[in-house]
């Protein structure tokens, strides 16, 4: 196809319609440079490659199916006309695309995002220490780090790149050439209290036999010095430890924090949060430890009276007196450990069936024996290449890789040294670092990739690889069977885990903090429930495969009792998470009235119908929202004297273009009005005056959808919308596709993203059918 105009002359024999229809329909309000929304049709040039043409011919071909061009006070289109305009059009635009993507392909050069590095390292080398700090940041393509389009590689990352492999391949090599790990301690109350109970500080102190933190501002008051990391590892913690003075709420809500807690490196790092009881309860955590860092463990529940100390020390007895809730200390173990295998998983992975064993040399007291130096070599660069390419090699492929090996082993390197040259070059090539894919269908091999990465976040399993080796890995059945492998119990956990973070923003739960003035009930124990209520209840839609409505509307959630008394839900107790059943006057159900969803689409001081009703439009109703035009400004927070920002809306909305986006983006970001951007409920808008919190206007949260259907509150609308759940399914199976294909979803792909959403309905609209779904797919199995 030569051009947009050959397409429409072929889908319309008569002559070019599109341009007959848009002089007909459109030029009275979109011709010359007062054109509305600075759209000149006239001008518009149907080549497609040109600037953001495609975009454009999009956006008119939906607005025109829509309905909303012409606007409905022009007139009635002729069905014949509309109809003939729609089919040239999309035939134009999908051609155009279709062409592209054969011989380009769905997806560019797409490469590992820095946890997909971290997360391949760990598993191709049986480590576990962190990584991604190492990587730079990513960017973010319609939510997602994963989309080709948003990647780059600069110099500065490929550095960066270098270093990562450096450190994991130091790491493997220090566990597989040294005695395991087996740091242990246990201690008793005294043994995590001060060592002076003369001087004042910030550590426990002896009361009754166990050790005591009050409830207090100060930083780092709970630190546990006994704790510091020796060295950098994953600990496992169990800590004995019981309430006092517990408030009339319940227990004592704690966190537990870790740093170097000292004044000169103020940040701590979230590990948990537990409810101390009055009878001693033992919490388990595992954490990461970086050498020098402690625990710190306190009262942290935001509602509990905190104590006066002078000088920013505590000294014995100065907190009772206080009448101060507190914890106390009966015992804490700690137990260094691995995630990802012990030492001779290491071994193994490195040295295949080598000896490998320590000897009397200092200088290098462990040895690894090989009789024939390059054939082991050979073997094993062979065999280690095979799981980092994810795929056979063949001689011509890996003979680089030997050349630098035997080089240096002609040199007289060692031969551990030897074989590190020849797995960093391997890890440092293009090969590892991007998806090995041609246009077209993929091959058994990258359906594995494509799918491990997908669902794991990480290489593919030997299963997976035997599987792609039988030719099997393209059959539907094989990959629904282990679709459902994959996303098996803790497995599964963490796909929800990952893919939510990007698509739900729940990786920015932190990025803001509520005003403490204005919403001062909300915590880190607040916050860190939020985030696992979510996750939870993702985690089971998953595994029970519940219906995609669920992301609107449900008559449950998970609460441990502080989320459930900040949601003002009675009847909860514990600090676990439990499935709680919720009564209509609570006014929750499903992610969208969730606290994490509230807190990510609000700035911590107030909330904005427009940024609500976009996020919730484009990442869960499946409404694309386009970009404002440039020559209409923003909302301002006051407009001319304007007192709410429904008034402030309709000034806004009488602008220009304006409408025509508002008209989606306001339902929903008005039905969430009732939340605050801490999450809570509330019936009006509140205000300072002076340092006085004040009630504002009451809050109106009703609203009309582009339909004409009208809803009073959340409640309406969530009714509305689960009425519809093709277009949830969709919309779901939409993300899944930009987070696991790495692409954008197109113009030409609409019609196998409808066909997705068809085929899930017949197993009742299931979160898990909907992504085996998307995997058997053509948009997931090609390029």
């Amino acid at each position: 196809m030569g051009s947009f105009l050959s397409a429409a002359y072929a889908a319309v024999p008569e002559g070019n319609q599109v341009r007959t229809f848009l002089e007909n329909n459109c030029y009275d309000c979109h011709q010359g440079k007062d054109a509305d929304g600075s759209l000149d049709l006239e001008a518009l040039s149907f080549d497609l490659g040109k600037a953001n043409n495609l975009q454009r011919w999009v956006r008119i071909y939906d607005r025109v199916r829509d309905g909303e061009m012409p606007p409905a006070d022009y007139g009635e289109l002729e069905a014949k006309d509309k109809s003939q305009f729609l089919a040239a059009t999309h035939q134009g635009l999908s051609d155009f695309q279709h062409n592209i993507h054969t011989k380009y392909g769905r997806v560019r050069g797409r490469r590992l995002t820095r946890k997909q590095i971290e997360n391949s390292l760990h598993d191709l080398l049986a480590i576990d220490i962190p990584l991604t700090h190492i990587l730079p940041d990513e960017n973010k393509t319609d939510g997602f780090t994963t989309v080709a389009d948003g990647q780059g590689m600069s110099h500065f990352q490929l550095a960066a790149h270098l270093d990562a492999v450096d450190v994991a391949l130091d790491e493997a090599l220090r566990r597989a050439l040294s005695p395991e790990d087996d740091y242990a301690r246990d201690f008793d109350a005294k043994g995590v209290a001060r060592t002076n109970p003369k001087r004042r500080c910030r550590e426990p102190e002896m009361r009754e036999g166990k050790a005591v933190i009050w409830s207090s501002g100060l930083i780092y008051y709970g630190r546990l010095p006994a704790t510091t990391a020796k060295q950098d590892g994953w600990y496992e913690f169990e800590v004995t430890v019981s309430g006092l003075k517990l408030p009339k709420t319940g227990g004592v809500w704690s966190t537990v924090r870790s740093g170097p807690c000292v004044s000169n490196a103020p940040l701590l790092a979230s590990v948990t949060t537990f409810e101390a009881t009055e009878k001693p309860k033992v919490v388990k955590f595992t954490t990461w430890l970086p050498k020098g860092h402690m625990l710190e463990i306190r009262p942290g529940d935001g509602a509990l009276k905190r104590g006066r100390f002078a000088g920013g020390q505590v000294g014995v007895g100065e907190g009772e007196p206080q009448d101060l809730a507190g914890i106390a200390f009966d015992r804490v173990t700690m137990k260094q450990v691995h995630l990802k295998g012990n030492d001779d998983q290491v071994r193994e992975f490195l040295f295949g069936n080598l000896k490998v064993e320590p000897v009397k040399d200092k200088r290098q007291p462990w040895q690894v024996t090989s009789k024939n130096p390059k054939a082991d070599a050979e073997r094993l660069v062979t065999r280690f290449a095979t799981r980092a390419f994810r795929r056979p090699v063949t001689s011509d492929e890996i003979e680089p890789y030997l050349a630098e090996v035997y080089a240096a082993l002609d040199a007289k390197e060692s031969f551990v040294d030897a074989l590190r040259l020849g797995y960093r070059a391997l890890l440092c090539s293009p090969r590892f670092m991007y998806f090995a894919e041609e246009p077209g269908k993929l091959d058994d091999y990258e359906v594995a990739t494509r799918l491990s990465y997908f669902l794991t976040g990480s290489t593919p399993d030997d299963q997976l690889m035997q599987l792609a080796s039988a030719g099997k890995m393209r059959e539907p059945e094989v990959l629904k069977q282990q679709t459902r492998r994959l996303l098996d119990g803790k497995q599964g956990e963490q796909f929800v885990n990952d893919f939510a973070a990007e698509w739900l923003d729940l990786d920015q739960i932190d990025f803001t903090q509520p005003d403490s003035k204005l919403y001062r009930q909300f915590d880190p124990i607040v916050e860190s429930g939020m985030l696992s209520e979510t996750q939870q209840y993702l985690q089971t839609m998953l595994a029970e495969n519940l219906h995609v409505s669920n992301l609107i509307d449900s008559d449950f959630t998970y609460l441990n009792s502080r989320l459930a008394r900040y949601y003002q839900i009675d009847g909860v107790e514990g600090d676990a998470l439990q499935k709680v059943t919720l009564k209509p006057e609570t006014h929750r159900g499903g992610v969208l009235t969730q606290g994490a969803i509230l807190k990510v689409t609000a700035n911590g001081s107030n909330t904005s119908p427009v940024i609500r009703g976009v996020w919730v439009s484009e990442r869960l109703l499946g409404v694309e929202i386009p970009p404002p035009p440039t020559n209409v400004p923003a909302v301002e927070p006051d407009i001319r004297g304007a007192k709410t920002i429904r008034e402030q809306l309709a000034k806004h909305r009488s602008q220009g273009e304006c409408a025509s986006c508002h008209v989606k983006i306001d339902p929903a970001g008005f039905a969430l009005e009732n939340f605050d951007p801490a999450g809570q409920w509330r019936d009006n808008y509140i205000k300072m005056e002076g340092r006085s919190v004040k009630k504002g206007p009451k809050i109106d949260a009703s609203y009309d959808l582009p339909s004409g259907m009208h809803f009073k509150d959340i409640d309406g609308f969530q009714k509305i919308v689960t009425s519809h759940p093709h277009r949830l399914a969709a919309n779901m199976a939409k993300h899944l596709l930009t987070y696991g294909t790495g692409a954008t979803v197109e113009f030409v792909d609409r019609a196998q993203i409808d066909q997705i959403a068809r085929k899930s309905a017949e197993d009742g609209y299931g979160f898990r059918s909907i992504i085996e779904q998307v995997v058997v797919s053509d948009l997931f199995l090609s390029k």
